[in-house]
This record gives structure tokens, sequence and C-alpha cells, in this order.
């Protein structure tokens, strides 16, 4: 058995567990990221959404929410400090994002419709203000995640072109733009096309690494703004965003085991010790001085419902759960505010379980109880202050 040595021991790859992960390694604390594989995040807009069911400021809607909600743990400074550190370590790369998290504001989405979100990508920033201006969207010949149609029928003022970019799916379409000349060439048959003025809109492909100058590059040939519509997952802007975010963790000397579950846990009395980690060859011990539980909520397989109960996947921390099974889901299933989304882990003000007597064990992310993200829309920025919050709880007890 291989055995590794660490002061921080992350496990979960989403949201919450890389932003603890880049705080502690920025910290300059030893630390593992272990992840069973991509998560949700790659399917997602790539957007942060604060508190979108609010109103237009979204730290005016916390004194609205349940007295057990994680973001009160948080506090608004807390939250403020998370995004001042993720605007910062996305702008180390070539994904800045644009906003600030006292104003929420809209993009327009590939059915036509507004989203309410607060941070985004600077490719969606020209987003802004299009419910009142022309906007051309421009679809791609074969692509299937992508209906303007449904734009043009629900925004009068639109007009359409299609380009045969050579590729059908959007991630082949995004590899396309990596390639030398074609983002000039597609530039140059938007500029044959004398369009009214206004802005141009696109699905998300503008390219894997710089988007943002592609994006410009376009811009500036043709001399109008241009922006990304998220599309449908898989999600470009959600790929661009963790790959961003696990390139932060490594560019800070983070260990990242990627693709391995974990088989057992390791504790002495009320410390958690090791975990070992289940692989093809030989078993990978990782050992930790203080270990983070970020593995997200069902979809993320954090979770796991029974008929009559749910179950922490990893160290077997009890669930609160909203009552019995009968109980959990409205007559409306469509409908956000579903009871069990209330289920999870609740934990004290320094995020250790309430439950489960692990005295160096923090949780962090849309597994806590009570965050009832869909509910509230607030999944990618409670996953990031929660991040950074646990990650301090552990600073704390390692200094």
């Amino acid at each position: 058995m291989s055995s590794h040595l660490h002061d921080v021991v992350v496990i979960g790859g989403g949201m919450s567990g890389l932003m603890a992960s880049v705080y502690l390694a920025g910290k300059g604390f030893k630390t593992a990221l272990i992840s069973r594989g991509d998560p949700v995040c790659c399917l997602s807009t790539g957007c942060i959404d604060v508190l979108s069911s609010t109103g237009s400021n979204p730290l005016d809607g916390f004194g609205g929410l349940p007295e057990g909600h994680p973001y009160h743990l948080v506090g608004k400074k807390g939250v403020e400090e998370a995004y001042k550190l993720f605007k910062e370590v996305m702008a180390e790369g070539s994904i800045p994002y644009v906003g600030t998290i006292r104003k929420n504001r809209e993009i327009l989405t590939p059915i036509g419709t507004f989203k309410t979100t607060c941070l985004v990508p600077a490719t969606m920033a020209a987003s802004l203000g299009c419910r009142d201006e022309y906007v051309h969207v421009i679809s791609f010949k074969g692509i299937k995640d992508f209906y303007p149609s449904y734009i043009t029928s629900k925004l009068k003022n639109t007009g359409f072109s299609l380009y045969d970019a050579g590729a059908s799916s959007t991630l082949a379409i995004a590899a396309r733009f990596e390639e030398k000349g074609f983002a000039e060439d597609f530039a140059v048959w938007l500029e044959g096309l004398e369009l009214p003025p206004g802005k141009v809109a696109l699905p998300a492909v503008l390219g894997l690494n710089n988007p943002v100058a592609v994006m410009e590059a376009i811009s500036l040939r043709i001399g109008r703004e241009v922006f990304e519509i998220p599309t449908l997952p898989p999600s470009i802007p959600g790929f661009r965003l963790f790959r961003s975010l696990k390139a932060a963790l490594q560019h800070r000397g983070g260990d990242v085991f990627w693709g391995m579950p974990i088989s057992s846990v390791e504790r002495h009395g009320n410390i958690v010790e090791a975990v070992t980690l289940a692989t093809s060859g030989r078993a990978t011990r990782v050992q930790g001085r203080v270990f983070i539980l970020a593995t997200g909520s069902f979809v993320s397989g954090g979770l796991f419902a029974t008929r009559d109960s749910v179950h922490e996947t990893v160290f077997g921390i009890p669930v609160h759960i909203p009552g019995p099974r009968k109980d959990w889901f409205r007559n409306d299933f469509f409908n956000a505010g579903h009871p069990i989304e209330e289920a999870g882990i609740e934990v004290d003000a320094s995020f250790r379980p309430i439950h489960g007597n692990s005295t160096n064990l923090f949780v962090c992310g849309s597994i806590l109880a009570h965050s009832e993200i869909m509910k509230y829309h607030c999944g990618h920025g409670l996953a990031l202050a929660t991040g950074l919050k646990a990650a301090k709880m552990c600073e704390r007890m390692l200094t």
C-alpha cells in the first residue's frame, strides 16, 4: 500500500471542495483533493448564483432565509470574502468573471428566457441589456443542444444565421475555435453578413482555454459586442470553470487524486486519521491532520436515499431528513421547494458535524442541511462561501 501524508484532505472535487483546497494550498498547507470523477459543476452554466430568488441584491435576501440556512453561519462578510477570492483566482487564468455580489443580473438562455444570476464569465457580460437591443443569433449546422428559434420567437428584435463549423457538438466546435485560423474565418463570415446595428450572440463554444481572447478578436473584427449563451448540459462554461479551479489548486502545489473512490476510513477515537482509495493496483492511503467533506448532495453521490432514510456515503455521518418519506416531495414535482431539499449534514458554527463525533472533520457545500439550493437558487454561491469558511476553520485548527 502506498501512503501519502497531508495537512488537509478534502473529499469532493466540486465547487466547495475546490474552493477550500485552493485557499488552504495557497496558505502553504500540504493539501490533497480526492474526487471519484468530474463534478456536477461541469454540467452548470458556469455562472455564480448567490441568491437569485429574493430581489436585485442577493445579500439583502439573507434576512428572509430560514434560521438553519448555511448562509447564516457564513455571514455577509464571509460571502464577500469568498467572492473576492474566487474572482482573484479566476482572473489568474483566462476565464475572468464580471459582476458584483451586491447586484443580480440577467443572462439570455438557449430557450429565449432570462436567467437571474450574479457573477458571470466575461464571455457572457454583453448579454446584459439585450432585451432592448437587436441581437443576431448565430448557431452551427448540426448542433443538437441549442435552439435559436426559441430565442427569435420570444425576442422580436432578433435575427438568425447558421454557420457550418464542420462539427456538430459543443465540445467539438469549441475544439475548432482552438485551431489556428478558424476564429478568423468565422469572423470574416460574420463580417460579410452586413447585420443591422446590435449585438451578436452564439452558443458557448468559443474555445476551451482562452475564450475571452477569441471573443475579443471576433468583436474587434466585426465592430460589435459578442456574447455567449450557455447551452444545455454538458456545458462548456461549466467545464472551463472546473478546469480553472483545478489548475489553480495544482499551481499552488495541491495533490489531486482523481477517479478514486474511498473504500475505507481509519479513525482513532473521535479523530479521522486516513482514508484508503480504491484503485486497480495496490491501495492508496491518504493521511491527514484535518479533513473536509465536500461530496455534494444526492446528484453528486454524497447522500444516498433508501426507502425510509438518507445516508452520508463516506463517513456515515447521521443525516437530517424532513420527516417520513411520504412528506419528502410535494404533489407538483416540477416546483422547487420540496422538503427533501432540506436533507443533509447539520453543522455547528465551526462547520463541524453536530452528530458524528469527529473533531477534525469539517463539512461544506450542498451536502449541508437546510441549503434548499433549488428553492433559493444559491448553488455555486453557497458552495464557494461554505468552502472558504470550512477552510478557514481548518486553518485555525492547524495553526
